[in-house]
């Protein structure tokens, strides 16, 4: 057999290994970047909902402002943390998890509040939101794991470093204190 054919071939090999993995990279940052769009979508929902809520809540808890203040404060910071900024999402959506618990708390101490039909509506809209979010958020970070593992992989991390493919970060909770249950004391 010709030794330049036989160049030739494995050189044919490399190339249509080199675009197979090049392409995976591809693919895999698209899923990355569409399932960061699935929890932007889910943070806009409660973002919209929970202007709605405190103002059920604020007619049956007048006293109680201070708590819904501080749910519209990290509601708004929320909003505007940067899209692109995982660490940042992540932090404010916590922040915003731990205020909307407690408007939830606040309701236990109004009957009149538990018992409205707009309030037990928008509570079971806000935890839809909460459940939807965290499956956004679990689907986000298996793709980041795949993603990065695939940028960490023999030999695709050839590929990844020569066309600048860059890992992800996972959407985590910044401090291991926010995923404990908060306490309310009135």
């Amino acid at each position: 057999m010709n030794p330049f054919y036989i160049i030739l071939s494995v050189a044919a090999l490399l190339l249509i290994g080199g675009i197979a993995i090049y392409n995976g990279l591809v693919s895999g940052r698209a899923l990355v970047d569409e399932a960061w769009s699935g929890i932007s979508v889910q943070l806009k929902r409660r973002f919209d909902l929970i202007p709605n809520l405190v103002t059920t809540v604020k007619g049956y808890a007048k006293h109680e402002s201070e708590t819904l203040e501080k749910v519209i404060q990290l509601r708004n910071a929320a909003v505007y943390a940067s899209p692109l900024d995982v660490s940042a999402q992540a932090q404010a959506s916590a922040a915003l998890s731990q205020g909307l618990r407690s408007v939830f708390a606040l309701a236990e101490n109004y009957p009149d509040l538990k018992a409205n039909q707009n309030f037990a509506d928008l509570q079971a809209a806000v935890e839809k939101i909460e459940d939807d979010l965290q499956n956004s958020r679990r689907y986000y970070n298996a793709t980041v794991r795949d993603y990065n593992t695939k940028c960490d992989s023999f030999p695709s991390n050839l590929v990844a470093g020569l066309f600048h493919f860059s890992k992800k970060m996972f959407f985590e909770l910044a401090n291991p204190e926010e995923s404990q249950n908060v306490k309310i004391s009135f």
